[in-house]
């Protein structure tokens, strides 16, 4: 077993899931706003540290996904983030991208930028403590999109980032993210998200990418958020096992789904039908970041010093995932 295997196995052994709190500044600016909390240095770290403190990490969270902010920073205690996350028995990761910018050539589309310096950079993140790295293309869908232009550049974008991602002993986590937005069917989603993610892997075959060192972070398959479609979960458990069935290699150790504009009950719903109805060999767990974080944050807005009953609220939905995870939620457990 290779070392990145060991790695992407350890990050989503027994349920374990991913806790994305790698929301850029920007991000979390409007985040904390939204509860009017000020966005300063000192508050978008005390609030990450806190979920990073929480005793459910070493049960649930397999690993963390950091911003470049975050990873640099020195806890209350004077340790380094990526310290007190390992310490926990979680593994470090980092944000690598630069984000999405206006695709050349078809403006309405994206394409996700951050490949010059890489290298470099990863280096600099391995010695910080990063094991992991995560970089998301997106894709809209509408009659005309996502076109062929998007879905070759993005997976080009994602290869490249993997080889040197493993080439720096690291795990690349691979993120096609088909957007829930606008009015398109869940056959629509199903569609596109199997072009997608088929074109993904091409171009990682092609990059000679070690499939068994990577982990896939795609969306599942839903109908858009404005569409008249009404899915039970059910059907979207069975859609999206059935879209990834046929287009993702088996090699692969495990897929970590988004949460993507799901509430945090409706994302443990579904994850828990699909591994209900898991008949693959594919590791099925989470990658959620507001969807894990969302009420904890709505808790700490209202006293930022309550830091153990913020604790007790993110452990709460870590613990909901980690057992949908497996199969094993049900929504008595949630009160």
């Amino acid at each position: 077993m290779s070392e990145l295997n060991n790695i992407a196995l350890k990050i989503l052994e027994n349920g374990k899931g991913i806790l994305a709190a790698d929301e850029s500044t920007g991000t979390m600016t409007k985040r904390l706003e939204s509860v009017n909390v000020p966005s300063t240095p000192e508050n978008r770290l005390l609030f990450r540290e806190t979920l990073f403190s929480a005793s459910s990490m070493t049960e649930c969270i397999g690993g963390v996904i950091l911003y470049d902010e975050t990873i640099k920073q020195n806890t209350s205690k004077k340790n380094k983030i990526p310290e007190l996350i390992s310490n926990v028995g979680s593994i470090p990761g980092i944000k690598v991208d630069t984000g999405a910018k206006v695709l050349a050539g078809s403006p309405e589309e994206k394409i996700t930028e951050g490949l010059d310096g890489l290298r470099e950079r990863l280096k600099e993140y391995y010695k910080l403590g990063a094991r992991f790295t995560k970089w998301r293309g997106v894709y809209s869908i509408t009659k005309d999109y996502p076109s062929k232009l998007s879905i070759q550049a993005n997976a080009h974008a994602l290869a490249r980032y993997s080889a040197l991602v493993q080439e720096c002993n690291m795990v690349p986590i691979v993120e096609p993210e088909v957007l829930m937005d606008g009015d398109h069917t869940a056959k629509d989603c199903y569609e596109k998200t199997s072009e997608v993610i088929k074109k993904c892997f091409e171009e990682l075959i092609l990059h000679q990418i070690d499939l068994k060192g990577i982990i896939l972070k795609p969306n599942m398959i839903l109908a858009g958020n404005k569409s008249k479609e009404k899915l039970s979960n059910d059907e979207v458990a069975k859609l999206t096992l059935d879209c990834l069935k046929n287009s993702v290699p088996s090699e692969i150790p495990g897929i970590a789904f988004l949460s993507g504009g799901q509430s945090e009950i409706e994302a443990t719903k579904n994850l828990d039908l699909i591994n209900k109805h898991n008949n693959t060999n594919f590791i099925m767990s989470y990658s959620y970041g507001r969807a894990l974080q969302q009420s904890a944050l709505k808790f700490w807005s209202k006293d930022t010093n309550n830091l153990v009953g913020t604790q007790k609220v993110f452990n709460h939905r870590a613990k909901m995932n980690t057992l949908a995870a497996q199969g094993k939620w049900s929504k008595d457990l949630e009160n």
